[in-house]
């Protein structure tokens, strides 16, 4: 109930949204009953008129989804049976890989991601809408709805994009012509009732691309004064561009762009954990999630505020002190040597271990109200994701000097405490345990190396699960008993997120197959 407080509140503030797009994101369901009645007896048309540039930027805060795709790391090898914690429904969902039965209001479930994307796109659309009538008659308000196009466009490319990476199969050159995707809506909802079409993976694709370059193409930092990192700025565009280009498996677009980010010395894109500022501030539990998510960090490209109890260490199930512990203790250095990832940490649960990486905040529903919402600050986009996503470019190409060149920078800013932090091909392999075996290729040593590191450095923030879909990698959960276990197999139907109930039966959209 309190998130749909939320919702109507912004309409009444900055757009009209209960139209034809409920039906696609669901939530047309709270409003069935005596709401109904109410509803449709107002001006069906109540949005703030967007007159002026000022105003279509303002609706544009919006445009950022408030939901939280972290919850498919309980879907992971990063999560194990936690003992001692609140689980609802939707985290034992999550931990067996059952179809959620939670609606739009559920945090952290497909459906509320759902919903929450297709509102943050339907702010963008309603912009883009108006943005060719605002007038501009001088340069500077020129180069002002440029920025505000630039910013609409990557919000909803940016939105596509996720949606059909998690509900939709990976893009694929053969199959992604038939595959279904996600309704691609560019057109603000004008009617009450209306059904949409699923369109294909490659639809979306080619759709986001079009919304992601033009939007590179316009982006001005210059109008986001002291809130820049809270928007699509330029670093953010070309982070977003590097992701998109390594999932779409165009490599050489990838580092292209993760190229522009990074220049010459990627580095300074790396927050350094081993440093003197971040190991005062594991002393501290608040202040180390801050300095973690601070905006001055140049490493955090773009922040976003999640509704969402991922951060919440007396919910859901989360890595257990095995599966966490074990991580961190396996690297290739020697003994004594320090991941500087692995603490600080939180007790969860009886048995669970959590990493102090969000910022427990809470928002209070009224002044004097002892209800509200939980959230953090996600970092949407971070300097080390650009980074290893070039490593696995460079290793998709065979260029393994380079993905060891970039690797080592970010063990330079990870490990301490080692006689010698130097990788080599040789030292890699020794490790992954594969030595002079001539059946196990150099690519395949320094994949597996790199996801390793990849699966440290985003340890309960989402990251895992894009590329346990990607590289099909089977997980295995054991269940509350310690005994029984259950497996998602390599190509299991169900890493494809089932498309919201609500949007099936009213909006006509195609199930994904089971």
């Amino acid at each position: 109930m309190l998130l749909s407080n939320i919702a109507i509140q912004r309409d009444r503030g900055q757009r009209h949204h209960f139209k034809g797009v409920s039906c696609l994101l669901t939530f047309i369901l709270l409003f069935i009953g005596t709401a109904c009645d109410s509803f449709l007896d107002e001006v069906p048309d109540n949005r703030v008129t967007l007159d002026d540039l000022e105003k279509a930027a303002q609706v544009l805060t919006n445009a950022y989804s408030i939901s939280s795709y972290a919850f498919t790391d309980w879907m992971t090898d990063n999560a194990g049976f936690t003992r001692g914690v609140n689980i609802r429904p939707n985290h034992s969902e999550a931990y067996t890989w059952q179809d959620f039965t939670g609606g739009p209001t559920d945090q952290d479930t497909p459906a509320f991601f759902w919903f929450e994307t297709y509102n943050a796109i339907a702010h963008a659309n309603e912009v883009l809408a108006v943005l060719d009538e605002l007038p501009a008659n001088t340069e500077d308000l020129q180069a002002r709805k440029a920025a505000i196009e630039s910013e609409a466009r990557l919000t909803r490319a940016y939105g596509h994009f996720m949606l059909v990476t998690l509900f939709a199969r990976n893009y694929d050159e053969i199959s992604s012509a038939s595959d279904p995707g996600v309704p691609y809506i560019e057109e603000p909802e004008t009617v009450f009732i209306a059904e949409y079409e699923r369109n294909s993976v490659q639809e979306v694709y080619d759709k986001a691309e079009a919304d992601m370059l033009r939007g590179i193409e316009l982006v001005n930092d210059n109008f986001f004064e002291n809130s820049g990192k809270y928007h699509f700025n330029r670093n953010a565009a070309l982070a977003f561009a590097s992701r998109f280009y390594l999932f779409k498996g165009e490599y050489e677009r990838c580092i292209e762009f993760s190229n522009q980010l990074l220049g010459a010395d990627p580095s300074f894109f790396v927050r350094d954990l081993t440093s003197d500022e971040f190991r005062a501030a594991s002393a501290s539990i608040e202040g180390y999630p801050q300095l973690y998510s601070s905006p001055s960090q140049a490493s955090n490209l773009m922040l976003m505020r999640k509704i969402s109890l991922v951060q919440r260490t007396d919910f859901a199930h989360g890595p257990t002190d095995e599966i966490y512990s074990g991580l961190f203790s396996t690297h290739p250095f020697g003994g004594g040597t320090i991941d500087d990832r692995q603490d600080p940490s939180f007790v969860k649960g009886i048995n669970g271990t959590f990493p102090s990486r969000y910022e427990n905040l809470f928002e209070r529903s009224g002044l004097n109200s002892n209800v509200g919402f939980p959230y953090h600050i996600a970092l949407a986009f971070r300097g080390e994701e650009v980074l290893l996503n070039r490593i696995e470019a460079y290793i998709r190409q065979n260029r393994i000097n380079d993905a060891i060149s970039d690797l080592q920078v970010l063990t330079n800013k990870r490990y301490r405490q080692a006689d010698d932090l130097t990788l080599s091909l040789s030292r890699i392999r020794n490790f992954i345990g594969v030595g002079g075996n001539p059946f196990v290729t150099d690519q395949s040593a320094m994949m597996q190396y790199y996801l390793l590191e990849k699966r440290k450095e985003f340890i309960a923030q989402g990251m895992r699960w894009f590329d346990i879909r990607r590289f099909e990698l089977e997980v295995r959960h054991v269940l509350g008993d310690n005994v029984s276990v259950i497996t998602l197999r390599e190509d299991d139907r169900r890493k494809v997120l089932q498309i919201p109930e609500s949007a099936i039966d009213v909006g006509g959209l195609r199930p994904n197959p089971r």
